[in-house]
């Protein structure tokens, strides 16, 4: 396996191809290697560069939301996904959705232009020790390799469980049971909603909690990430915990009465033509049989086709706050770079922000020189700071918050107001950072 290249990119998810994108975009050399189609991971269906399979849903466009402060700071960085993702769009209100097979090929032609890079479809089973190299692998990191990385590391990994919500055909849903909203009429009508009334909700959870699940591995601890707990998991925890979570109606007034149903379940548009629909925040570790079973008695879904079940995988993530630094280097190994989920930033934008810090520092590197740390002030910032700071306690997936952000020296009572504040020092960091880059 050759590697005599300048940069070596193992892996091609959201963070490989941001990093291969932003190193090569600098001038160097990048060979980028990605083990699909060759060999499939348990939950990717095609050999596409960043190929989302939890959701279609990059989250909230808003500045006021940290997740979509992430995005804007990706864009003032030239972030190949934010462009891809906005060519690629599909209706969701505030959120950015994308069509998710369009959204990855584009990604996939788009670096496949650049003719300083080299596509190898090749596993990796070793990281190489010599040349500059960032590891993107992923939470799905194939068993040899995730045997090598702890070889380099001298740690085992940590890991914990997610899910994947089912997806339905949209000529198999009743359309005269279900109504277009989006909460508080934000934005346009980009979701379908199926109200439930009390008696319903009530019926829905006494199945859905007493249905059958998939085991956990043997001799194996289940460990949950909280941000994308098994929706029966969730119900498990009280009878209305997911009238108060993913089920929550206020804000979605039903045009048929005038007034919020006692719980909502909303579908999400997965494609640009509209043929597919997704249930939000209903990741699942059921058993496929079990799916239809209970699913089927959400109003509106009582004939529906799963285009795909719901299920559960096991994400491995190193202990970065031991082994990186900030600039995303390994303490020992400073010529190895981490990127991506593997690093313990949760969420499909948080992996690719963290994609373009490791291509913008493995490409300095190169050349002699400093890579650069950016500032806590901004999110990208904020995140490689949590998840390279040896002060970090009990360490876990985090997901882009404000709480990550250091405090307003001004005091700001309305939190809207904060987080706008915040997001607009954040803004001017990424600003003052780029220019110097």
């Amino acid at each position: 396996m050759r590697m005599d290249c300048d940069v070596t990119v193992v892996g091609g998810g959201l963070a490989g191809s941001e990093a291969a994108w932003h190193a090569a975009s600098r001038g160097a050399r990048v060979r980028l290697f990605e083990m699909r189609p060759k060999k499939k991971s348990p939950v990717h269906a095609t050999g596409l560069f960043a190929e989302l399979v939890c959701s279609n849903s990059l989250k909230s466009n808003l500045t006021s939301n940290a997740c979509g402060l992430l995005k804007e700071e990706m864009r003032l960085l030239g972030s190949v996904t934010m462009h891809c993702a906005g060519e690629n769009r599909v209706p969701a209100g505030e959120a950015l959705a994308v069509d998710r097979e369009r959204f990855a090929a584009c990604v996939t032609e788009r670096i496949s232009q650049l003719a300083n890079v080299e596509i190898v479809r090749e596993e990796v089973a070793e990281v190489p020790r010599e040349g500059v190299v960032i590891v993107a692998t992923g939470p799905l990191t194939s068993p040899a390799l995730a045997e090598d990385i702890a070889r380099l590391t001298g740690r085992g990994y940590l890991y914990f469980y997610d899910a994947v919500a089912p997806t339905v055909t949209a000529d198999s849903i009743d359309y005269g049971k279900v109504y277009r909203a989006s909460r508080w009429g934000k934005g346009e009508a980009a979701y379908l909603n199926c109200p439930l009334t009390e008696e319903e909700y009530n019926a829905f959870w006494e199945a859905l909690i007493s249905a059958e699940k998939v085991p956990a591995a043997r001799y194996e601890d289940l460990k949950l990430f909280e941000g994308c707990m098994p929706v029966e998991e969730m119900a498990a925890r009280g009878r209305q915990t997911l009238s108060h979570g993913p089920m929550r109606p206020v804000g979605l007034d039903d045009p048929r009465t005038g007034r919020w149903p006692y719980a909502v379940v909303q579908l999400r548009q997965e494609n640009a033509e509209g043929t597919l629909w997704g249930l939000v925040g209903f990741q699942t570790r059921l058993k496929w049989g079990e799916q239809e079973r209970v699913f089927h008695m959400i109003p509106g879904l009582g004939r529906a086709e799963f285009a795909r079940f719901g299920v559960m995988h096991r994400n491995t993530y190193i202990e970065s706050p031991e082994l990186l630094l900030p600039t995303l280097q390994m303490r020992e190994h400073p010529n190895i770079f981490f990127a991506g989920q593997i690093t313990g930033v949760e969420g499909y934008v948080e992996s690719a922000a963290m994609g373009i810090l490791a291509g913008i520092n493995a490409e300095r590197f190169l050349c002699g020189r400093e890579p650069v740390t950016f500032p806590r002030e901004c999110m990208t910032g904020a995140l490689a700071d949590y998840i390279s700071s040896p002060q970090t306690e009990n360490f876990q997936p985090m997901n882009a918050n404000f709480g990550l952000l250091p405090k307003l020296q001004a005091r700001i009572r309305n939190k809207k107001e904060r987080y706008e504040k915040m997001a607009e020092t954040a803004l001017d960091a990424v600003r003052e950072a780029k220019a110097l880059l």
